[in-house]
């Protein structure tokens, strides 16, 4: 489902996939020529809260899902990273610990391009930075509105603001339909809710006909009602 800027999800998306891929030929060889690419299998962590970073991260293909933990351990999802962006750069650029963590949710190759070498075309590169400024700005009102709505809206509301939101993280370039393969713990902590009362809204969204569910597949196929109950507009 394509979200032109006009579109009421399109505030609820986090993007930063253009940040590399639309800088000048030369800022990219050059990044490229620094970039150490790793092999993370699903569930392996990329890097954690607290801890302090030597780099950034371009995810070259997979997915990685972006978190903060509770006192009790429990997980509130931030977001889902996919194929062509870069993570971890805030912390690198306030030079603070990472707020979250980082997981593969599926096996996934990550470029790890070193602290210095990222500052140091920073320092050189206009288009760089004129790109993180836009995308950190942009990044500040997605959070701030994703916060707006789940603080306000029922949990049957999150649930279909998040299917909507994660259809843009998984869909597939070469298919029509977008299948949706999270955990039903990793949704209801992107949700902010048990999993008992997801697995109940799931099953009430199935009965309703918005969504179909195949093992941890889920695919919305009513995208217009999905929209009036996620109540966007």
């Amino acid at each position: 489902m394509a979200t032109p800027n006009n579109h009421p999800l399109e505030k609820y998306h986090l993007r930063s996939d253009t940040v590399i891929s639309g800088l000048p030929k030369a800022d990219i060889i050059f990044l490229e020529s620094k970039m150490v690419k790793n092999h993370f299998k699903k569930g392996k962590t990329v890097f954690s809260e607290g801890s302090y970073p030597s780099g950034i991260f371009y995810l070259i293909n997979g997915r990685i899902k972006k978190y903060k933990s509770g006192h009790n351990g429990k997980e509130q999802i931030i977001c889902v990273c996919t194929t062509g962006e870069i993570f971890g750069y805030p912390a690198v650029l306030s030079d603070e610990p990472f707020p979250d963590s980082a997981v593969a949710l599926e096996d996934s190759i990550i470029a790890f391009i070193p602290k210095d070498d990222f500052l140091k075309l920073l320092a050189e590169s206009k288009v760089l930075a004129s790109k993180l400024l836009k995308n950190l700005s942009h990044r500040f009102g997605v959070l701030e509105n994703i916060i707006v709505a789940f603080a306000h809206k029922t949990v049957r509301e999150r649930l279909a603001l998040s299917l909507l939101i994660l259809i843009e993280k998984f869909k597939d370039k070469d298919h029509k339909k977008t299948d949706i393969i999270l955990s039903r713990d990793d949704l209801a902590n992107f949700v902010g809710t048990a999993v008992e009362t997801l697995v109940r809204l799931l099953r009430e969204f199935k009965d309703e006909g918005l969504i179909e569910t195949e093992g941890k597949k889920i695919r919305v196929i009513n995208i217009k009602k999905m929209l009036q109950i996620a109540n966007v507009y």
